[in-house]
């Protein structure tokens, strides 16, 4: 049996602690997907793959990265870290993406992952059903 990637392990976590399954919303992207809180619909994590391009690195290569919600007054620091760039396709101060190659260990990934879920139930009211 081969060794579950990062994304497999992200999905498990969200799936255990949050209760949150990858949605799959765009035809045109099928691998790309994003974890909603269940409380209130918001988005606290988006997978994808991208050209490195994208992201300020090598073209041609395929990055497997998730984005990440995080505080302005963190992204500085976020961002001098190994394997964290500037979030790609979104709010740039509220956003990170975090490259699921190994260059940011299992824990990090978790635990920024929590933050993320933290902040994206901070904001906004909860859905009415």
């Amino acid at each position: 049996m081969a060794p579950k990637t990062m994304r497999e392990k992200l999905f498990e976590y969200a799936a255990e602690r949050y209760g949150a399954q990858p949605e799959y919303l765009w035809e045109r992207t099928p691998q790309h997907g994003v974890l909603r809180r269940r409380d209130n619909e918001k988005w606290f994590a988006v997978i994808m793959l991208v050209d490195g391009s994208k992201i300020g690195r090598e073209k041609g290569v395929i990055y497997d990265i998730v984005n990440i919600k995080c505080s302005p007054l963190m992204t500085g620091s976020l961002l001098a870290m190994k394997g964290i760039v500037p979030a790609y396709h979104m709010n740039k101060e509220n956003w990170v993406s975090v490259l699921l190659d190994g260059s940011v260990d299992d824990a990090q990934v978790m635990s920024l992952l929590d933050m993320s879920y933290e902040l994206a139930g901070q904001s906004g009211k909860a859905v009415r059903r």
